[in-house]
């Protein structure tokens, strides 16, 4: 009776599952449906039926024609802004944070506790409260408008929350192993290199894919800091969603959303398992 009862229990949760899955995924299956279907059969069909006739119209007009304001060049040249934005990016604000979390876990000096305190506060403040302090540092360089610019916004930002990952996880590392090498003659950067980085392969791996997240889904900042040339995906699938040229085309909309969502849906599913290990890694220690 009881093995019965379990057994009645364990399927109820799994139905749960599949129903919570399902209606999950269903703004995915429909957004991948509406951009296989033709113009004609999206006013005429169903919403949920499946494509009669498959076609790529949708996704080659979204890549590279699609009218994304006064231009009509796809989303082509804005997905190489946001790939030349996010990669040094992601890169440089993962090292400064790297660096910065084994100073402040293991490299105490006067005040390191008030700097991670604000370091920390800086993780809170919304984008909106430095939208305009930043525009004018920005112009103050020179970097208005630009790709370089976006790169320096994103990494100051980002820098606060690399920080934390890291400095976290350095903590569970043993204090011995550093004074030990010390004693060995060992300096600042060798103790980094050689005992810190060998370790660092599970928060490296949160850490690049948080930024890489972040950073590739900004819209605000793209918008406020970006110039012609130099707008990232985001922006401009806001542009092309809202541009109508002729008849509102839902297939070239549904096709340019998945497009500028394809490389984050890309890094979880193939790093989604290693993103998780490197949260929990260092929760326990010994």
């Amino acid at each position: 009776m009881g093995n019965t009862s379990m057994s009645v229990g364990r399927y109820a949760i799994y139905a749960c599952l599949v129903i919570f899955a399902v209606l999950y995924l269903m703004p995915l299956y429909v957004m991948i449906t509406t951009s296989l279907k033709d113009i004609e059969e999206i006013r005429q069909g169903n919403l949920l039926a499946l494509p009669a006739a498959p076609t790529l119209y949708a996704w080659a007009k979204a890549w590279g024609s699609a009218c994304t304001g006064s231009e009509c060049e796809g989303l082509a040249p804005f997905f190489f802004n946001s790939i030349r934005i996010v990669v040094p990016a992601v890169l440089i604000s993962t090292l400064i944070g790297a660096l910065n979390g084994y100073v402040l876990a293991k490299w105490r000096f006067r005040g390191s506790e008030f700097l991670f305190a604000a370091l920390l506060f800086g993780c809170f403040i919304p984008f909106q409260v430095i939208l305009l302090p930043m525009a004018r540092l920005l112009a103050t360089f020179g970097l208005a408008n630009t790709v370089t610019g976006l790169v320096l916004v994103h990494v100051i930002y980002g820098v606060a929350f690399t920080t934390l990952f890291f400095r976290n996880f350095y903590v569970s590392v043993p204090t011995e192993l550093v004074k030990a090498a010390q004693l060995d003659g060992a300096n600042f950067f060798q103790i980094f290199r050689h005992i810190f980085l060998p370790i660092s392969l599970p928060i490296f791996t949160v850490t690049i894919i948080w930024q890489f997240t972040q950073i590739w889904n900004d819209f605000l900042f793209g918008v406020v800091y970006s110039g012609q040339g130099t707008q990232p995906i985001t922006v401009a699938l806001n542009n092309l969603v809202n541009t109508s040229v002729g008849g509102k085309e839902y297939n070239v909309d549904m096709a340019a959303a998945l497009i500028a969502a394809l490389p984050t849906l890309v890094v979880y599913v193939l790093a989604g398992k290693y993103f998780v290990r490197g949260l929990t890694a260092g929760a326990v220690k010994g």
